[in-house]
């Protein structure tokens, strides 16, 4: 059984994007430059938040380190397999990726 990979595990640019993904909550990311499997943050990604009136705001507790969830191992598995590209959106639940729209051809010898 494989170890579930730790926050502290991840680079520094891994890390803001995870740090990213929970301060938006509920949203999306928009325009994220990922090299060589690694979100960039240069230019800086648009971030759209989804605000539901009517409810207090919930607010998290900052922890150091914790164990990343299903989504979030997936996400950055399809980021290094993508290797280089932009996406155009990152769909934002509780936090957690839900869905990536990546933006540009299939490389070359790629399924049709």
């Amino acid at each position: 059984m494989t170890a579930t990979p730790q926050l502290s595990a991840l680079s520094a640019a891994r890390r803001q994007l995870v740090t990213l993904m929970q301060s938006v909550h509920f949203g999306r990311i928009e325009d994220l430059v990922v090299l060589e499997g690694e979100p960039v943050f240069a230019p800086p990604p648009r971030i759209v938040r989804e605000i539901k009136l009517g409810r207090g705001e919930r607010t998290r507790e900052a922890t150091e380190d914790f164990a990343l969830k299903a989504t979030v191992v997936d996400l950055l598995d399809q980021m290094s397999q993508l290797g280089s590209c932009r996406v155009s959106c990152l769909e934002i639940r509780h936090g957690l990726p839900q869905r990536l729209i990546v933006a540009g051809d299939l490389p070359r010898g790629g399924a049709a």
